[in-house]
């Protein structure tokens, strides 16, 4: 049997897995980064649109719900 020199042994084995290994560990930590990324553009987006509470709002619609319970009250009566 005849050994071959180790210059002629082909290295490329063990260097495919690794390079596998490290295109996936690539591939999750884009992923982490990309999921993040959506989550923090959510969440600065609803944080935005989010409206302070409008005085003539809040007062438009308790005039409704008076006007609500006054009708409520008639109709009771009759």
């Amino acid at each position: 049997m005849h050994a071959q020199p180790i210059d002629e042994i082909d290295m490329n084995d063990g260097s495919q897995g690794k390079r596998d290994g490290s295109m996936t560990r690539t591939l999750v930590w884009v992923g982490v980064a990309g999921l993040s990324a959506a989550l923090a553009f959510a969440l600065i987006r609803a944080a935005i649109s989010r409206r302070p509470a409008d005085p003539t709002s809040r007062r438009i619609q308790q005039l409704i719900d008076e006007a609500n319970q006054l009708l409520k009250t008639l109709d009771d009566q009759r």
